[in-house]
């Protein structure tokens, strides 16, 4: 096994620069997942000349070759990328159809070569053989298994590293109910550390872990063994959607029972395309905010329009959507729908094409409250490539805007590097966004935010980042923006993977949440010691606006060693007025309801 422990002989600094190869693979798989799916014989990967194309791997067959690489990506990669190479969060998967039609050659060029932009050091330094082996094992992961058994909690010491200085923060000091604030002014220089690749290592949950709220606040498991749960969307009747993203589905749940948990589950739609936001249509108040828990119709008798259930209950209260969007990785869809519906009543309808082809993949979808305008979120193909001289950047970092049926597109704002949530607030029907900034420039740079986003607005990237912070990897250029940059409203920790958004608008919790938003905050694997793995609450104060603060509000997700159990992707506001939060770590949706205190209805 290799260990940088040892004396550093010639064998042993060879070994470490071999490790530090591998670590900057996820930067390899992130260029090639950010490129558009390619038939390599017509559309050279990254540019690379003809002769780098037909370039084959000469130690393809050689005795070892593969076992060589594999030995080095197991003590080295497989903390990001996985046992199997599956990805984890924001690193990239290597089995991908990208890889399989990049030739041996371009692949070889292209780390040979670098990539500075993105973050990709040039390994020419590094003797071929290595590269090529290197190569060989990324080939034979292609086929493999996709899932790989989830690792048992490790005996390591806790993590030691010194605390870092306030306004940042990392998963040791995240604390329910802790108030933070990060300014402009307390942004580092580019650099200032130096940039890390520290995934995470997903183990299995501890039987006593649970995830930690604030005092008044119990939290239970909601849903269990939902593999790949991203975001959650409320629907009118009360029924909750989940986006299982990987495995092309969504799924349904409907009821609490007495003991916290859904009542039942089914999978309304499958054979979807990388499926992530889910938005109603003629949009309408959540049934959260009418205090109740309606029940929604077990039968339908097939009509245009809903029954009355057979059991005499009255409809459920609040609108009456008539479709249901999927923001597909490619394109938005929509499936004819009626309150109360288990599974889709046929073959989604195509709405809009979406610009896709690698790199980010989330589209999420919100209609204006008139219903006039779609808001889909489409992030960017790349960590700072330029738009100017990079056509597969065209329309991405955006939030677009279309009709609900698909026509008028435009760009409804820009510079957004990946704004994975979207979310629009009941009190001024302004449109929100959750986004995750750009990596590579140290520890502190740059803060995810969350922001209220305007018509025409443009947010910097990838030439400028929270005002007048020019990206030194675009040194020189657009000046012509510098004076246009909005700074968000609040700024996160940096490396949050901050996802999903919601505004709290039930009647469970004690008033002062109402309004308030709730996200998601995937975690970090862009800095030393990681942060994130929360949810976090913004407190708006009944105004509508926030003043730039944030809390923690759901912690826990970490154990001490720095292994991670969970991962919080989605939010939502259940009927009863709990918070509903997925984690696609432990595989779970939890629940968390208000039982201490006033409240102005009972938790269950």
């Amino acid at each position: 096994m290799l260990n940088d422990a040892d004396q550093p002989t010639q064998t042993t600094m060879t070994l470490r620069r071999s490790k530090q190869f591998i670590r900057a693979i996820f930067v390899l798989a992130s260029g090639i997942a950010m490129l558009p799916a390619c038939n390599s014989q017509t559309t050279p990967f990254h540019g690379a000349p003809a002769a780098a194309q037909a370039r084959r791997n000469p130690f393809a067959a050689g005795a070892g070759a593969m076992d060589d690489g594999k030995l080095v990506f197991a003590s080295t990669c497989a903390a990001c990328h996985g046992p199997n190479g599956e990805g984890s969060g924001a690193v990239p998967a290597l089995r991908s159809d990208s890889i399989r039609q990049a030739s041996d050659g371009e692949l070889f060029w292209y780390i040979t070569r670098g990539d500075t932009n993105n973050g990709m050091p040039s390994w020419a330094a590094l003797p071929e053989e290595k590269r090529w082996h290197v190569i060989s094992y990324l080939r034979s992961i292609k086929e493999m298994a996709p899932v790989a058994k989830i690792a048992e909690p490790s005996a390591a010491a806790a993590v030691t590293a010194p605390e870092p200085a306030s306004p940042f923060t990392d998963f040791r000091y995240e604390v329910p109910g802790k108030s933070r604030k990060i300014t402009v002014a307390d942004l580092p220089q580019p650099y200032a550390t130096p940039s890390a690749g520290n995934g995470p290592r997903l183990v299995a949950r501890p039987a006593d872990a649970l995830p930690k709220a604030p005092a008044g606040f119990k939290v239970g498991q909601f849903a269990s063994a939902v593999p790949g749960a991203r975001l959650l969307r409320t629907a009118p009747n009360g029924d909750v959607f989940a986006a299982m993203t990987s495995a092309g589905k969504i799924a349904l749940f409907r009821g609490i029972g007495a003991d916290g948990k859904a009542e039942k589950t089914s999978i309304f739609a499958s054979g979807l395309n990388k499926p992530f936001g889910i938005a109603f249509y003629p949009p309408g108040r959540s049934p959260s905010a009418t205090g109740r828990s309606p029940s929604a119709p077990e039968a339908m008798d097939g009509r245009e329009g809903p029954s009355e259930a057979m059991d005499g209950r009255e409809r459920p209260p609040g609108p009456d959507p008539k479709w249901i969007y999927v923001g597909n990785t490619n394109a938005v869809v929509r499936f004819a729908y009626v309150n109360g519906d288990l599974e889709a009543r046929g073959a989604p309808e195509h709405i809009a094409d979406l610009p896709s082809g690698g790199g980010h993949s989330t589209r999420d979808i919100q209609f204006s409250p008139d219903g006039k305008i779609m808001y889909v979120s489409v992030g960017s193909a790349s960590n700072v490539d330029d738009p100017d001289t990079t056509v597969t950047e065209k329309r991405r970092a955006d939030i677009l805007a279309f009709d609900p049926n698909g026509g008028g597109q435009r760009v409804f704002a820009s510079g957004i590097r990946n704004p994975v949530g979207l979310a629009v607030q009941p009190q001024t029907g302004a449109l929100w966004c959750s986004v995750n900034e750009r990596d590579g420039l140290g520890d502190n740079l740059v803060p995810d935010y969350i922001t209220h986003v305007e018509d025409g607005g443009f947010y910097g990237w990838p030439w400028w980042y929270i005002g007048v912070h020019q990206d030194p990897r675009h040194a020189g250029k657009r000046r012509d923006l510098m004076g246009k940059v909005i700074v968000p409203d609040v700024l996160l920790q940096p490396h949050n993977a901050s996802l999903q958004l919601t505004f709290y608008d039930g009647a469970q919790f004690p008033a002062d949440y109402r309004g308030d938003i709730f996200a998601a905050e995937h975690g970090s694997w862009n800095r030393s010691t990681r942060a994130g793995y929360e949810v976090i609450r913004v407190p708006l104060h009944q105004s509508g606006h926030a003043g730039g603060e944030y809390e923690d509000f759901l912690t826990g997700f970490v154990l001490d060693s720095g292994d991670a159990w969970g991962r919080p992707v989605g939010v939502t506001v259940a009927s009863d007025g709990s918070l509903l939060v997925s984690d696609d770590g432990s595989n779970s949706i939890w629940r968390v309801s208000y039982v201490g205190g006033t409240s102005a209805a009972p938790a269950r």
